[in-house]
């Protein structure tokens, strides 16, 4: 699948043209089908793009903001990726968008994914915006090196849903967008900054081995061209 990198001098710079970037095709998305849809990563990489993309002056009430990946924790909880996309994304004009958690207050991981799959289910397929992220051991959302449902995760067959994963050094079990829920978004990004990520970057690129390194499925086999946003 064809990659393509837009490379900029520093962090703002690339967090400014990206807000730019997504805000028109949301823009686009409701003006051709009424509702516009977009999942997001966490980390420390995404906060200064979510303040930018928080003060575009777009229809938020028309927007569905949800989560690639979530660990199975709290709004509360200082590692929650919904608190922070509630701290530095809906805010301002995008306080009006709705927002589709991941995480629910169950007795297991396992049911939460259940009830955010229906939940996700409210969401025309596929989503129009996905940005993900990258780790320094090559993971993305949270298809992890060693997951104990990777091959599942990555497999394109099976259905659109919201699953769970643990791995070493993942800390939490995690909830996570399967590949085939992301894969064919009409905007497919990823986000990544620092000589480091992009030598991880170089790397992937070069081999083949999604189970060492799962975001090579996404440079290799997603059903929509992925824009690669990287500063240093």
């Amino acid at each position: 699948m064809a990659t393509h990198l837009n490379s900029y001098d520093n962090g703002k710079a690339l967090a400014d043209a990206l807000a730019g970037t997504v805000a028109d095709a949301l823009s686009a998305a409701i003006a051709a089908r009424g509702l516009a849809s977009i999942a997001v990563s966490g980390g420390s990489t995404p906060k200064a793009f979510f303040e930018a993309l928080s003060v575009k002056p777009l229809d938020w009430d028309k927007v569905v903001v949800t989560l690639v990946d979530e660990r199975f924790v709290p709004e509360d909880n200082e590692r929650s990726n919904h608190g922070l996309v509630s701290r530095h994304l809906l805010k301002n004009a995008a306080a009006g968008a709705q927002f589709l958690p991941l995480y629910h207050d169950c007795s297991s991981a396992e049911e939460a994914a259940d009830l955010a799959t229906k939940a996700a289910a409210a969401i025309s397929a596929p989503f129009d915006i996905v940005i993900l992220g990258m780790g320094g051991d090559g993971h993305t959302a949270s298809f992890f090196p060693g997951g104990n449902h990777l091959a599942e995760a990555l497999d394109l067959e099976l259905p659109r849903r919201v699953m769970t994963m643990e791995a070493q050094g993942a800390g939490e079990p995690r909830l996570t967008f399967s590949f085939s829920s992301l894969h064919d978004a009409r905007l497919l990004v990823l986000h990544i900054e620092g000589a480091e990520k992009k030598a991880v970057l170089d790397k992937a690129l070069g081999g083949t081995d999604e189970a060492d390194m799962p975001i090579r499925a996404v440079l290799h086999r997603a059903g929509t061209p992925l824009a690669i946003y990287w500063a240093p």
